[in-house]
This record gives C-alpha cells, sequence and structure tokens, in this order.
C-alpha cells in the first residue's frame, strides 16, 4: 500500500477504535474481487472433481456414506476457510510494508484492535462464502445427517475456521511484514489438507505412513469436525477435538501477532 494513504481518525475508546479499524478492513477487503472470486470457485471445482473422481470409495466396507460429494463437502469448507490467510494477512502485510502501521501507532489505537479488528472483512466473505458451498452442495444431493440445526452448527464452526486461517495469516504478516511470505501460506494448506484426512476416513486408509501424518495433521481434526455434522450426525469428540484445535489456534495466533509486530515495524 502507499503510503500517502491517509490515517484515519481514531476514537480514544476501544469500541471506538475496533469500529474504525474493521470499517476499513471491511472495505478493502470488499474492494478485492480478484482475490476473493478465485478463492471462491478453486474449491468449488476441487469439489467437483473429487466427488465425481470419488465415488468409487463409497463401495469400500465401512466407508461411512453413500454420497461422496457429503463426505467431501466439509473439507471443501476448511479449504474454502484458508483462503482467510491471504485476504487478511496480505492486507497486514501491505500495511506494514508502506509504512500505515508505524503511522497507526502514533495514534491512540492499541496494538491489539490494531491486530484482531483486521479480520471483520474475511469474517464476512467467508462467512458469505461457506453459505454458498453449503447451498451448492445441498443442490447437487448433500444430506446434513445433524439436520437443520446441524446445518447451523457447521456454519458456526466455518465461521470459527475463517477466523483460524485469519489469525495465522496476520501472524504470519506481522512476523515477516512481507506479503509474499503470507502468499506461501496458499501451497502449504494445500499440501497439509491432501495430507489430511480429507479423502478417505483414517480408519480406512491403507499405508500405515499416511495414516501417521494424518493423525497427526491438525487439518484432519478440521475436516473431521465439518465432516461429522454431515455425515454421521453429532459426534461430540470429532466436534470438541475440531473446535478445541481452531479456538486454541485463533488464540495464539493472534496473541503472536501482537507480540511480534512492534519488533517487526522497528525492523522496517
Amino acid at each position: 500500500m502507499s503510503t500517502s494513504v491517509a490515517v484515519p481518525r481514531v476514537s480514544s475508546s476501544v469500541a471506538g477504535q475496533v469500529r474504525t479499524i474493521a470499517r476499513r478492513s471491511i472495505a478493502r477487503t470488499l474492494r478485492q474481487p480478484a482475490v476473493i472470486i478465485p478463492n471462491m470457485l478453486f474449491p468449488l471445482f476441487m469439489l467437483a472433481v473429487l466427488s465425481k473422481a470419488g465415488n468409487q470409495a463409497t463401495k469400500i466396507p465401512g466407508f461411512p456414506t453413500k454420497s461422496y460429494i457429503t463426505f467431501v463437502l466439509g473439507a471443501t469448507l476448511v479449504q474454502g476457510a484458508t483462503s482467510a490467510a491471504t485476504l487478511a494477512g496480505g492486507l497486514l502485510a501491505e500495511d506494514i510494508e508502506g509504512g500505515f502501521m508505524n503511522r497507526m501507532l502514533l495514534t491512540p489505537a492499541s496494538k491489539s484492535v490494531l491486530i484482531i479488528a483486521q479480520l471483520a472483512g474475511v469474517l464476512i466473505v467467508g462467512f458469505l462464502q461457506s453459505i454458498i458451498f453449503l447451498l451448492v452442495g445441498l443442490a447437487f444431493g448433500v444430506t446434513v445427517k445433524a439436520g437443520v440445526g446441524g446445518a447451523l452448527v457447521l456454519l458456526a464452526i466455518a465461521l470459527l475456521l475463517v477466523l483460524l486461517f485469519g489469525s495465522i495469516g496476520l501472524f504470519t504478516a506481522a512476523a515477516a511484514g512481507s506479503l509474499a511470505q503470507v502468499q506461501a501460506l496458499t501451497g502449504l494448506f494445500i499440501a497439509l489438507m491432501f495430507l489430511s484426512s480429507m479423502l478417505m476416513p483414517r480408519n480406512l486408509i491403507k499405508h500405515e505412513w499416511f495414516k501417521t501424518i494424518a493423525t497427526y495433521n491438525p487439518f484432519s481434526y478440521l475436516v473431521e469436525a465439518t465432516r461429522s455434522l454431515l455425515v454421521t450426525g453429532w459426534d461430540g469428540q470429532a466436534l470438541a477435538l475440531g473446535i478445541g484445535i481452531a479456538t486454541g489456534g485463533v488464540i495464539l495466533a493472534l496473541f503472536g501477532a501482537v507480540i511480534v509486530l512492534q519488533r517487526t515495524l522497528e525492523r522496517t
């Protein structure tokens, strides 16, 4: 971002600071259709390809559903949420590289607000994106085993995942101060998705090395939390693990971002 961008007037109250930074975050995020649209279309493309190619997997003894598109929709919601990292982190990196964040620290705004309020834009985009993914899935035969209440919880978890990956993006931007480092997260997340239980339940993975990686890969538990509501209904263990990992990740990433931001700004 250009250093000519004006610093907004910031209130001395925390609520006023949040409103100011959040409004700016929403406006900047929505002005990026060239980023938002591909991030929305790619998971839908993968959903179509994987659901077509994976139909034979439903014939494996012990496979939890006869509908592979239902099975893989949970992973689609996780994959879509990962785009929050490059959206939120990219905007923060631009602010750091352009000197905007240094100027903001001269205002009454706290570093915590400057970080956390940056998530407002990706939360709106991510929520709308998750609704679209679910509606597309329902249109093509996806069922939600947990019912209407489960569908609402599914959207709430998807929003938590947007928070998680948006927070990871903010931490990366705050630590590196570089847009290139934030963009590198995309490749990392794709790799972790395919090394998870995205395509096959862990108990049906034949190769022990792959099963071990999937077991230690936190993406497996994020996928399984969303998938459980679609395929098995109310699975308390899957939901607790997925929600717990996501919540812990949000807290750690945001806390880390606030801690390292000052050090990064001193280097720029």
